[in-house]
């Protein structure tokens, strides 16, 4: 989010909330950087990627995959009951 677009959603919030709710949202946001830090999302490495296709590979080779029929089955069968 540009330097523009944050100003002007702190002159909104400020224009708009009291003091109080701006205190709260403030520290719901500082709360919830926190966590993210901890949970910070990654890509895969190449090398993961291929393993997860082996893997992958490997069940279906040995048959321990669900065929389209019997997804839509289970699915139906799910709903219904």
């Amino acid at each position: 989010m540009s330097t523009t677009a944050l100003e002007g959603l702190l002159s909104y919030l400020y224009g708009t909330l009291t003091p109080s709710n701006m205190k709260w949202v403030g520290e719901h946001l500082i709360e919830y950087a926190k966590q993210e830090q901890d949970k910070q999302l990654r890509p895969y490495t190449m090398q993961e990627i291929d393993d997860m296709l082996d893997e992958a590979e490997a069940a279906f080779e040995a048959g321990d995959c669900l065929s389209n029929d019997e997804v839509f089955h289970h699915r139906k069968t799910a709903d219904t009951v």
